[in-house]
């Protein structure tokens, strides 16, 4: 059975830090992508960013990018998003996902990923 746990949500101040992770498990780790999304109230989930677990390739969206890093530790099937300078439009539910590699699209960081995990509430008060 495919699980992808995240966690390490919460709330925190504007200009302050978070590290989420996902702990995945049921399928060949090294095989997949791990991508994390968000979805704000009332709005469309999106993608934020995403990571190659064979070889490490990184992809960002532009809204987080230079404040944001993703991070795999292939030993512990786990990846991590680190979020540093956070803002309050980076509040929403954080979910991590996973993909084939042989997909070719997890790059695009698109809302099609096969495997979904549940979210993680990141709350950044002003």
């Amino acid at each position: 059975e495919v699980q992808l746990q995240a966690s390490g949500g919460g709330l925190v101040q504007a200009g302050g830090s978070l590290r989420l992770s996902c702990a995945a498990s049921g399928f060949t780790f090294d095989d997949y992508a791990i991508g994390w999304f968000r979805q704000a109230p009332g709005k469309e989930r999106e993608g934020v960013s995403c990571i190659s677990s064979s070889d490490g390739s990184t992809y960002y969206a532009d809204s987080v990018k230079g404040r944001f890093t993703i991070s795999s530790d292939n030993a512990k099937n786990t990846v991590y998003l680190q979020m540093n300078s956070l803002k309050p439009e980076d509040t929403a539910v954080y979910y991590c996902a996973a993909d084939p590699l042989n997909s070719g699209s997890y790059r695009d960081l698109r809302d099609e990923y096969d495997y979904w995990g549940q979210g993680t509430l990141v709350t950044v008060s002003s």
